[in-house]
């Protein structure tokens, strides 16, 4: 997936784990995707090297629809 696409969101999961594992599942189907740190995360002590804390799973915004 290219930088400068524009991405949605497609839910928010408890962890790293959580969003890896729907990320792969998207993969099945084609659809392409990213995880990041949610604001809330971002906030957190220590949350750049750290697999806990909630995670946002992005989608491009054609595939939205599919991926639900």
């Amino acid at each position: 997936m290219s930088s400068g696409t524009e991405l949605v969101r497609l839910t928010i999961v408890g962890d790293e784990f959580a969003a890896q594992t729907i990320i792969a599942l998207l993969q099945t189907e084609g659809i392409d995707s990213i995880q990041q740190r949610t604001d809330v995360a971002a906030g957190m002590a220590d949350a750049s090297a750290s697999a806990f804390g909630p995670r946002e799973v992005l989608v491009r915004p054609g595939d939205l629809d599919r991926a639900r």
